[in-house]
């Protein structure tokens, strides 16, 4: 870990001393933010403190979350009353935030937990570490560590759940001796590596099948800058009845073709603006790729947003690979 101990004193002493914390999740939040939230909000409650988990508009969560224990989560909105501290977990700028920044512009403090290259800091107290391989490994060392707190099986399986996404089931290099000791102790505090397995990659709704039909049949590659990409439009989930928070996995049957070195995959989220996700295989770093868009995130794996047609962004990004 290279987060300073003065931080992670700092972070404990404002949690311990608060009434009231609220953790919040990135937009859209994936596996790793979800995880973070309800790890830190569930230990803030079990310490008997009034928490809640949440994250920005749209307020979408996929079903294959339901074997998460979700009690804590709540609409931004319906946070009321003083909140003594908000943690915003995985979110790499407050933008990030969403809807739910206005929470932060409420709270007495903010702790920032994250392991994003692109964070600059922001908040009254930042524990950040590029190195981590999931923000769940920087709320472990907090809550365990630094705090003191026991682990119900709920907080494990959350935790985990974020190490699990985040290191592409220990597969990324990001996985490290560490990361496989935290893991351990998770399974021991009670984690459950079958149903986490399960639910996150052993089921999909039946209509996922249908658009990763369609995105497979438009995938196109360009051999000359190693890029492999694809699009997913609102009216392929539409017409498959599945929700924009089911199509996580679909960048990982792009990024297969081993004749590329970079994949990436426009989901469309209004008409006309897409969130690009973007993976290497290790020579490229996509965080400057996406932070060209306006986005950022990791070495291996990115995103952004931008508006226009995804020919054009993909002619664009081939650019920035010659």
């Amino acid at each position: 870990m290279t987060i300073p101990v003065e931080s992670f004193s700092m972070a404990a002493e404002v949690i311990t001393e608060a009434s009231s914390v609220v953790a919040v999740g990135h937009v859209n939040p994936d596996g790793d933010a979800l995880g973070s939230a309800l790890g830190l909000a569930l230990a803030c409650r079990n310490s008997g403190k009034h928490s809640w988990a949440t994250f920005g508009t749209p307020f979408d969560l996929s079903d294959v979350y339901r074997y998460l224990d979700l009690s804590p989560l709540s609409l931004p909105e319906d946070i009321e009353g003083d909140i003594d501290v908000l943690v915003a977990c995985d979110t790499a700028n407050p933008e990030r935030l969403g809807s739910a920044l206005l929470l932060a512009e409420r709270a007495e403090a903010v702790v920032i937990i994250d392991h994003h290259v692109s964070n600059e800091g922001f908040g009254d107290v930042a524990l950040v570490d590029s190195e981590a391989a999931a923000t769940t490994q920087i709320v472990y060392e907090l809550l365990v560590d630094h705090l003191g707190w026991e682990l119900s099986p709920e907080i494990a399986t959350a935790l985990y759940t974020g190490l699990v996404t985040d290191t592409g089931r220990f597969q990324y290099s990001s996985t490290t001796p560490e990361v496989h000791g935290i893991a351990a102790a998770l399974l021991r505090a009670g984690a459950d590596p079958d149903q986490v397995a399960r639910h996150l990659y052993g089921e999909s709704p039946f209509g996922y099948l249908t658009v990763a039909g369609s995105v497979l049949g438009r995938a196109a590659l360009d051999r000359e800058v190693g890029l492999v990409w694809s699009s997913v439009y609102l009216e392929d989930l539409q017409r498959a009845n599945v929700g924009y928070e089911d199509t996580d996995g679909l960048i990982d049957l792009i990024r297969l073709a081993n004749e590329a070195e970079v994949a990436c995959l426009l989901k469309e989220i209004q008409l006309g603006k897409f969130k690009g996700s973007l993976r290497s295989r290790g020579v490229v770093d996509v965080n400057a790729l996406a932070r060209h868009f306006g986005g950022g995130g990791h070495h291996n794996a990115a995103g952004f947003g931008v508006e226009g047609d995804p020919q054009d962004i993909i002619t664009e990004l081939a650019d920035l690979l010659r």
